[in-house]
């Protein structure tokens, strides 16, 4: 029998070492700063390496790998980080991989939820103004009929569908039935 082989283990997209003597340095250069009364030093490249790298691989995660606004929230999770950076404590954790990945997916929750609202108020617009005002405004427009159709199957109701109405065939052996008793009536 075969042994199975064993894959080389890939390396960390982060090395969490690196990754945390990095913030420590940072945070030597922040104190420093504030102590001469200078404002604070950007990030390192290394450090934003870091927070981009831990983003765009949350981002992959099967919860949110299909939405379309993908790059807003690994935008959003960045923002955070920089904006919390100087809030980690390495006397207190030293796992900076961590701490930033919950940051990150934080962001990615707020921003699934911005968008959902944004949704809700565009669909409340669109139901408010009414589709017949749109479609003319999209045939002014000159826009593609697709739009309008979209419009149409999705925003009006049912009844303000047009739909062709089929017409009903009776069955020929209900036909000669139903002539019958029409002519015995009269």
């Amino acid at each position: 029998m075969a042994s199975k082989k064993e894959k080389p283990k890939k390396p960390h997209y982060v090395n969490n070492k690196e990754f945390l003597q990095a913030l420590i340095d940072w945070n030597e250069l922040v104190k420093t700063a504030e102590l001469e009364g200078k404002p604070q030093p950007p990030v390192t490249n290394y450090i934003g390496e870091c927070f981009l790298k831990i983003a765009t691989h949350l981002s992959y995660r099967p919860n949110f790998i299909n939405y379309t606004y993908r790059d807003e929230m690994i935008g959003d999770g960045i923002e955070n980080c920089l904006q919390y950076v100087k809030n980690f404590n390495p006397e207190k954790s030293k796992n900076p991989f961590a701490y930033f990945t919950q940051i990150i997916y934080y962001a990615f929750l707020r921003r699934i939820q911005k968008e959902k609202k944004q949704s809700h108020v565009k669909n409340k617009i669109i139901e408010n103004m009414g589709v017949d005002a749109l479609i003319q405004e999209s045939e002014q427009g000159n826009q593609s009929d697709g739009y309008s159709e979209y419009l149409q199957n999705n925003f009006l109701p049912e009844e303000d569908v047009y739909k062709p109405k089929k017409k009903k065939k009776k069955p020929k052996a209900l036909e000669n039935f139903y002539d019958e008793d029409e002519k015995s009536d009269e």
